[in-house]
């Protein structure tokens, strides 16, 4: 039997095949890239094509095609695990997908115009090329459902939450649960028993508060711009900047281009939204990537720092993503600077792979089962 997971984006799809036995194993994993546009990519772990894939339906056609050879036969694939950005506040876990569940899900879209809307079109077409295999949403926002109302709330008139939902959801949430679970193995203890602050590091940064398996606070917001300074997004910034940007002539067009997509990393260093290039610059003496990094780190520790009281203490900060894995000086810059909080709580700092494709599948499995 398979399992399979799809991450669709505006012009991607990734996707994993996983062999359900005693436990799952990874059989292929791929990509393809420039959906919709002249050439298209097709990568996997041992090949790359060039193809020309107009759509998302396409492309999910194409991927059922690739792991044929694979499956040998597709009525083996027990079901298809899709990653869904925004399930608003009615999906607090996941779900198996019907008409109600799809329709809400394009609801959800105008809160996740990026991210929602390609999810729909993946479905879609899982749906009308897998006719009786299970499809099931896994949410990034469902597992921080547990943050409490007072943390969730934004200090604005309550009229706008009742109306228009303004909250924060959180995002990353299936990578932050996994890196939970695989946190409490190393550390030995009882997921329910731990204090975990979970920073997700890659081009898009958040970092989570967890106490016994489940999220108190999270550094996401109502939209993924909130929080910690990121490859291309601001991050944590006074409101009024947007008003006064709008007051000298921009629009919110050009406002929602600059906060995310030329700002972060990138807009401070002038350079690069990748940490590998800020780092090489900062061995040049480059005054502004040294800034970038500077500021970057200030930021994750101030969350750290912050994320202890609300715990009232830490048992690991645990790193992952592509900035938290692999770059080392970060890694030892933060142990420097959280020295005293990490000695008073007996604390480490872990560095642990997320792999949310894997919690997909395991969460696809374990709605079958139920």
């Amino acid at each position: 039997m398979w399992f399979l997971t799809i991450n669709s984006g505006s012009s991607s799809i990734k996707y994993s095949l996983f062999k359900v036995g005693d436990r799952l194993s990874l059989a292929e994993k791929g990509v393809i890239e420039k959906i919709g546009e002249e050439l298209s990519f097709f990568k996997t772990q041992d090949r790359e094509l060039r193809l020309n894939i107009p759509d998302h339906h396409k492309a999910i056609d194409f991927i059922l095609d690739a792991i044929k050879k694979k499956t040998k036969d597709i009525s083996s694939l027990i079901g298809v695990g899709h990653r869904v950005v925004h399930g608003g506040e009615k999906f607090k876990e996941s779900v198996v997908i019907n008409n109600k569940v799809l329709n809400y899900i394009k609801k959800c879209s105008h809160l996740a115009p990026l991210h929602n809307p390609p999810a729909v079109l993946s479905i879609e077409a899982s749906i009308k090329l897998l006719k009786n295999i299970p499809q099931i949403a896994v949410f990034d926002t469902a597992f921080h459902h547990t943050i409490p109302e007072y943390a969730y709330s934004y200090a604005i008139p309550y009229k706008f939450y009742r109306q228009y939902k303004i909250r924060r959801y959180g995002f990353h949430g299936t990578s932050h649960n996994y890196i939970a679970l695989e946190a409490a193995k190393v550390l030995n203890k009882k997921l329910k028993e731990t204090k975990i602050i979970s920073c997700h590091l890659g081009n898009g940064c958040s970092i989570t508060a967890i106490k016994g398996g489940r999220s108190i606070d999270t550094s996401m917001g109502f939209t993924p711009l909130e929080g910690l300074v990121m490859g291309t997004r601001s991050g944590d910034i006074d409101p009024a900047i947007i008003l006064f940007l709008e007051q000298k002539g921009f629009s919110c067009t050009e406002i929602d281009k600059i906060l995310n997509r030329e700002s972060g990393l990138l807009g401070i260093s002038g350079l690069s939204n990748d940490m590998r290039v800020i780092e090489q610059a900062m061995l040049n003496k480059n005054k502004r990537a040294r800034l970038a990094y500077d500021i970057f780190l200030y930021r994750l520790i101030k969350y750290i720092s912050s994320y202890v009281g609300i715990l009232e203490g830490v048992d690991a900060v645990v790193l992952t993503g592509g900035i938290g894995e692999n770059q080392l000086r970060l890694r030892r810059d933060i142990k420097k600077r959280l020295k005293f909080i990490l000695g008073k709580f007996n604390a480490k700092v872990l560095v642990v792979s997320t792999d949310e494709e894997l919690m997909i599948a395991r969460e696809g499995l374990r709605l079958l089962k139920r």
